[in-house]
């Protein structure tokens, strides 16, 4: 069941918008809701043995041999998030539906909402460190299209763009984090990782790793400096706001350093690095939250100091200080979620977020008022709220940490004023929006909400409550679970109660309190100051280093890229002549032990035609079309040397796909000038002789380096062996394309589709039309009827042969992709024949789908073998006997092969219907 939580939630994100046309907005809200229901109740079914201290395991198999699988593990700190991201789902899905208009695309929000919760599920429950960062970065996609929901508005655009580029350029470092730990450790299994925290600890590699990992951290969670993407994601609709930034997105940073700390933390490094960066945070986001006029502002940044109190926390090190980060993480999803809701109330209500105009609606929305009021000060920490035990936990902690030895004072001190801006912020969120006179020009008169749309603010309020009030009983066993699982062991003693006795935290929350509301007060100085003293704009400064690089960038573009092909080839082939005798005069060798089999007559004969053919075509390069036909014979050659080193296989795809580029270059000359214009410079030429003999020399010593190495043999020996018991086939070359380098052939084929696709498209419309010689009026078809009707039941042998060809391919010469070619060939013969749009038109060919079920087919081979606990693209084969026929071998690499076949056909399909598009009025001209 447990991998099934985060799958389902993410295959389920396209059910929104076909609810919502099926059966209106309420289905779409509904369904949504369903599914979110779903995911927390497999949850809680599955939170009893996780509350007995056991930790749930499950998955497959997916890529072994890369330490890539489809793992997830349960335990205390993967529940508590699980819980958090679908019961605040379940009540950001309500808010929404009454929050957004009619005007808004309800499916579409959902179905991005469950698509943001399924990579977030993903990540806090996989047990595999390369998932959880796929997981990862689908959140920063999903978090981008939600922020743009509203994409008309430029600055929602803006907003979505900066959170990707911040969020992805940190994932980009947290994978080689990733990389570097599962290198010291040995796996990415986080249950292996989990358990060599001393090892990671004691590697040299351990700063280098540390610092990756926590760019990632540090930018997901919004850290001073890279804290300036979540004020501006403040565009999106509130209830993203809600769910982003209070149980999802930026948690996720933390989460991270949560579920890391048993391996990570406990060093030098870890407590100045987190801890010192979670105390600017803390300090920073607080002081510019007091001057916020923009109620999501406000909220924004104060979201951004209490991150950098949680990464303050982790960032101290002991466990006592990891068990009130847990506990801090969980009053904070509460209490900000039901403010951004609270926010987003007053502005759907009075259409403004200014606090400036936002004057005296307690009177108009007193009930509203009063959630938002207990909420806040939830915020700020006062007493028989949840707010208040957490914060003066955290100051219990800063005043036992002994870490900075003499400067420790100071750590308790910073908390305190980090404590009275807290206070500060939230008091002027109180007091401009609910009092402080009478509203000022605002575009709707004030009234309560809907009666839906304030039940998630109440059930949050409540939850509040509850938890300041009586938290032993209500948050105790969750925090309890969650903290064994951060710190690894047994915990420490520590108190839930609401009253501890007159002492020193007591005494930095009193101080905290008194000093917000005075700082209050007196705010018109700091305000002046602020005025005079601005801090930097983190926007700003990003945006300027934005601009620089890009600029810098385009100016090496400019130099590299001057429209020459041959200066992009002589770039590539310099840079690789280069990497290789690199290789060479570092110290490579040369030669190996195995000495060279001489070469016989025939095969002399063949390399010096192939030398030949090779001299001619750069001869003739001038003359496109006499250019072509020798590099065909430079093709041909090829063939007859595979046939000459009994590689029959390699002979049959050579000499087909020589045939259909031929064919297809021919009438990719139709749209070039019949002369090419050479550079006659002599430096040019001199350039070009040169990197060609380098280039040459240097695929000559590579292959004799190869061929001269014993080791090559036993690979060989391998296939040999194990392709026919192994694969279920005796051609050697087709088991190694559908099975034992599958994978490979996966990747190929993708790029194949998506270049031919990409082409296609960046030509739609460029391509000028060739001129066509005039012809009579009785020569305006040049296709002869005998031959035209001559072709169509070439067509019908074609497809014969190319079946035959396919079906034998996994034990004789052939396979997918010479059958593709081959029927490439028959569909090119119809267009020579002036009928290939006939013969489309009668066979119903769509290269797009062809395309698109190929590899789709490619796909579904692979899982189909996860879902019998094999590694992904595993295959298998069966020998079934008929009564006539007799034996006959069933493999699934053939459903594979048949995904290439598709693919090859579509892309061949394209280019023809592509080139030869371009009709005169008096009928096709295909020349």
């Amino acid at each position: 069941m447990l991998p099934f939580i985060p799958l389902i939630v993410l295959l389920a994100a396209m059910l929104p918008p076909l609810a919502e046309r099926y059966d209106g907005r309420n289905a779409g809200a509904w369904t949504t809701a369903l599914v979110t229901a779903l995911a927390l109740a497999a949850l809680l079914f599955l939170s009893p043995a996780v509350f007995s201290g056991g930790v749930q395991r499950a998955g497959w198999e997916w890529l072994p041999e890369l330490g890539l699988n489809l793992s997830f593990r349960l335990d205390g700190l993967a529940l508590l998030f699980g819980l958090l991201i679908t019961g605040i789902g379940l009540l950001v899905i309500l808010y929404a539906r009454y929050y957004l208009s009619e005007h808004d695309n309800l499916g579409r929000f959902y179905s991005l909402l469950l698509l943001f919760m399924g990579a977030m599920l993903g990540i806090v429950l996989a047990d595999n460190l390369l998932l959880l960062l796929m997981f990862w970065e689908l959140t920063s996609l999903g978090s981008f299209l939600l922020i743009g929901y509203w994409h008309p508005r430029a600055d929602a655009r803006r907003g979505a763009r900066l959170a990707l580029t911040v969020t992805a350029g940190g994932g980009l470092a947290l994978l080689g984090g990733f990389l570097l730990l599962g290198h010291i450790v040995g796996s990415f299994e986080l249950s292996a990782v989990l358990a060599a925290g001393e090892t990671v600890k004691q590697h040299p590699g351990y700063l280098a790793t540390l610092l990756l990992i926590l760019l990632g951290v540090f930018t997901k969670s919004a850290q001073f400096p890279l804290h300036f993407w979540l004020p501006q994601a403040m565009a999106a609709p509130t209830p993203v706001s809600a769910y982003l930034h209070s149980a999802t997105m930026v948690k996720a940073g933390v989460f991270l350093l949560a579920r890391l700390f048993p391996v990570l933390a406990d060093t030098d490094p870890w407590f100045f690095l987190v801890g010192g960066v979670g105390l600017l945070t803390l300090l920073f986001a607080a002081y510019a939250a007091l001057f916020q006029h923009d109620i999501k502002g406000l909220l924004a940044y104060s979201t951004i100091s209490h991150l950098g109190l949680i990464t303050l926390l982790f960032g101290l090190g002991t466990p006592l200080t990891a068990v009130a980060g847990v506990f801090h993480i969980i009053n904070h999803a509460i209490f900000k979620a039901s403010l951004f809701m609270a926010a987003g109330i007053i502005d759907h209500e009075t259409g403004c977020r200014d606090m400036r105009q936002l004057n005296g609606l307690f009177k108009f929305m007193p009930q509203t008022a009063v959630l938002a009021i207990l909420a806040a000060a939830a915020m700020a920490g006062v007493p028989l709220l949840n707010g208040f035990l957490s914060k003066e936990m955290f100051f219990a902690q800063t005043i036992h940490s002994a870490a900075l030895g003499g400067a420790g004072v100071l750590l308790p001190v910073l908390a305190t004023v980090a404590g009275v801006f807290s206070v500060a912020y939230s008091a002027r969120f109180i007091h401009d929006v609910f009092f402080n006179g009478e509203p000022i020009n605002l575009p709707r008169i004030p009234h309560e909400p809907p009666r839906y749309l304030r039940v998630p603010v109440e059930i949050l309020v409540v939850v509040c409550l509850l938890v300041g009030i009586v938290p032993a009983y209500t948050v105790g066993p969750m925090l309890a679970v969650a903290a064994v699982s951060v710190v690894g062991g047994p915990l420490p003693p520590y108190s839930l109660a609401i009253w501890h006795g007159f002492n020193l935290p007591l005494l930095m929350s009193a101080l905290a309190l008194a000093g917000g509301a005075c700082m209050y007060g007196q705010r018109q100085w700091l305000f002046r100051l602020r005025d005079r003293y601005p801090l930097p704009v983190g926007k700003i400064l990003f945006g300027r280093s934005q601009r620089a690089v890009i600029s810098a960038t385009r100016q090496i573009t400019g130099w590299l890229e001057n429209g020459s092909l041959q200066c992009y080839l002589a770039w590539l082939l310099g840079t690789a002549v280069l990497a290789g005798g690199w290789g060479l005069a570092s110290g490579g060798k040369l030669t190996g032990e195995v000495p060279l089999q001489p070469l016989d007559g025939l095969s002399l004969l063949l390399a010096l035609l192939l030398a030949v053919a090779a001299l001619l075509t750069v001869f003739w390069q001038r003359q496109r079309l006499t250019a072509l036909i020798v590099l065909g014979v430079v093709g041909l050659v090829v063939v007859l040397a595979f046939v000459r080193f009994s590689a029959p296989d390699l002979a049959l795809t050579q000499l087909t796909v020589e045939v259909v580029t031929t064919i297809l270059l021919l009438l990719a000359l139709r749209f070039l000038p019949a002369e090419a214009m050479v550079e006659s410079a002599l430096s040019r030429r001199l350039r070009d002789a040169g990197l060609a003999i380098m280039v040459g020399l240097g695929v000559a010593i590579l292959a004799w380096g190869v061929l001269t190495r014993a080791p090559h043999t036993a690979l060989v020996d391998y296939l040999l062996a194990t392709s026919l018991p192994g694969g279920g086939g005796a051609n050697v070359v087709n088991v190694i394309l559908v099975d034992f380098r599958g994978f490979d052939t996966l990747g190929e084929t993708t790029v194949l589709a998506i270049a031919a696709l990409g082409i296609v498209a960046l030509l739609a419309g460029g391509l000028p039309t060739p001129t066509a010689p005039p012809v009579a009026a009785r020569d305006a078809d040049r296709h002869p009827l005998l031959l035209r009707m001559g072709v169509r039941p070439i067509l019908a042998v074609t497809l014969l042969l190319a079946a035959y060809v396919f079906l034998r391919g996994h034990n004789l010469p052939g396979g997918g992709f010479v059958a593709g070619l081959v029927t490439a060939l028959g569909l090119v013969t119809q267009y020579l024949a002036g009928d290939f749009r006939w013969t489309a038109e009668k066979l119903g060919f769509d290269h797009q789908r062809l395309i698109a079920v190929g590899l789709l087919l490619i796909a579904l081979t692979g899982l189909m073998s996860t879902a019998f606990d094999h590694p992904f693209l595993t295959s298998t084969f069966a020998h079934l006997h008929f009564p006539l026929t007799g034996e006959f071998e069933i493999a699934s690499a053939m459903i594979f092969d048949l995904g290439v076949y598709l693919i090859v056909v579509g892309v061949v399909m394209l280019i023809l219907l592509e080139l030869g598009q371009s009709e005169t009025a008096e009928g096709a001209w295909n020349c």
